[in-house]
């Protein structure tokens, strides 16, 4: 059924209905239209457009078109319908007979899909909270039982100074609570204003109180310019934003467990649940779950980008162009939620080898900040201690030997207050544990660092 067609002598052509019509992916906001439907018909009768009888029928039969919705969402999409909004509309008329045309009255499609639109935003949102948060405890369980665990860690991947594999894994753990903040700060955003009763353009003709509306519905209060309200779309621009911003967390964290499940590093080993084998190659196990991840992020930040430049020229008020935030909208956050629940069960079956991971932080000369320190710690200014520590580095990978595998003799050869004391300072234990500081690497610090985390988790459901 089409919502108009009174000034047109003629159908529109089989081609161009195909080409404009949006049900077969708009069918997944049924549910939203059939909410805002439900208000709008409350609104009315307050106003005296419906009789509270007439209110009753229609909310008896909306909620009866919900409910089917629900069982069954995704048969609306064939259901032949130019978008939902013409779907649920002709559905009611089946129902309640012209009583359901009286619906419509004071409101536009422009306002309803803005609503519709906002109200799945906020739902898809709550839903990839809960999926970050459920990652965010994985790896902090994942962070607990490795957090003395000595592991390389890398600057422009050459190896720099050692951390701790549970210190690794927070860094990523607080990556995704930001993402959890920032999510936070756009449903705030998406539900701070309600576009119903904008009508087209220029607002509704009836005297709705349109923030007692907005209240029935989850929102704060109505949207305050109408113009505006019909054709934002920024809500969609900041979920894709943070999608696109956390796919990139999920993409930097793929890619450092892809290197380190490498055979040349071989410092994790993924389970089989994620991993896949070659059709040619039987020795093969691939790290396709984080390949996936990996390359699913630019079909997220591609879709921020598409979106943006959907809008960058849009004049007021809606326009048809904006029927092109949905299909990226809908793609780009089933693709967030399903990586966030892939990487969860990645960490789920994830083990570090421990001794190769140990054995590659003892080498590449990690520990020469730790002599330069000891340095500076006997009154050598740091910089003059930069440059003797490299000088002896230089001297050990000449003799192919570790720093701490020179004798005091040797070390002595570059500053005569190098004495026996200097092997305890390289250590990896003991440069760990030294570094106690807020954030840092020694495992106290991340004991700290994961009770923190715990503490802002815990309040959530």
């Amino acid at each position: 059924m089409a919502l108009w067609g009174g000034r047109f002598t003629q159908g529109p052509d089989q081609r161009f209905k195909d080409f404009n019509d949006s049900l077969k992916f708009d069918y997944r906001m049924a549910i939203e239209d059939i909410e805002g439907s439900q208000a709008w018909a409350q609104a009315l009768a307050q106003v005296g457009v419906l009789t509270a009888e007439e209110c009753t029928r229609l909310e008896a039969a909306l909620a009866e078109l919900k409910a089917e919705a629900e069982q069954n969402l995704t048969a609306i999409a064939t259901a032949g319908d130019e978008d939902i909004h013409s779907y649920v509309e002709r559905r009611l008329i089946e129902k309640v007979g012209d009583l359901g045309k009286k619906l419509h009255t004071g409101r536009s499609r422009n306002d309803q899909v803005a609503l519709d639109l906002k109200l799945w935003c906020a739902k898809a949102g709550a839903r990839i909270a809960h999926s970050l948060t459920a990652l965010e405890r994985e790896l902090i369980t994942v962070a607990k039982a490795h957090v003395e665990d000595i592991f390389p860690g890398y600057t422009h991947l050459q190896r720099a100074q050692p951390v701790t594999f549970g210190h690794f894994v927070m860094a990523y753990a607080q990556m995704f609570e930001r993402d959890y903040q920032r999510l936070q700060h756009a449903l705030r955003l998406i539900k701070s204003s309600c576009p119903l009763g904008s009508a087209a353009l220029a607002g509704t003709a009836y005297p709705i109180d349109r923030d007692s509306l907005a209240q029935a519905l989850g929102f704060d209060e109505g949207s305050a310019n109408s113009l505006d309200a019909v054709s934002d779309r920024d809500h969609v621009l900041e979920l894709l934003s943070c999608a696109a911003i956390s796919m990139m967390h999920l993409s930097r964290l793929s890619e450092d467990l892809i290197i380190y499940n490498s055979g040349e590093a071989h410092f994790v080993e993924l389970s089989d649940a994620v991993t896949s084998g070659s059709s040619l190659m039987p020795q093969k196990k691939n790290p396709d779950a984080l390949e996936l991840i990996r390359g699913k992020c630019g079909r997220v930040c591609g879709a921020l980008a598409g979106m943006l430049v959907t809008m960058k020229a849009l004049p007021l008020a809606y326009d048809k162009d904006l029927q092109e935030d949905k299909e990226r909208l809908f793609d780009a956050m089933d693709t967030w939620h399903d990586c966030l629940d892939m990487a969860a069960l990645v960490f789920s079956g994830l083990k570090l080898r421990k001794e190769e991971a140990f054995k590659a932080a003892q080498g590449g000369y990690s520990n020469a900040t730790e002599l330069a320190d000891y340095l500076v710690a006997r009154g050598v200014p740091f910089r003059e201690a930069h440059g003797i520590v490299g000088k002896a580095v230089l001297y050990a990978i000449e003799k192919n030997k570790a720093l701490e595998d020179l004798s005091v003799d040797e070390f002595e050869q570059f500053h005569p207050s190098i004495g026996g004391d200097v092997y305890e300072a390289l250590e990896l234990h003991h440069l760990i544990h030294k570094r106690q500081v807020k954030g840092g690497t020694a495992p106290d610090a991340v004991r700290t660092q994961i009770a923190a985390l715990e503490d802002k988790l815990a309040s959530r459901a």
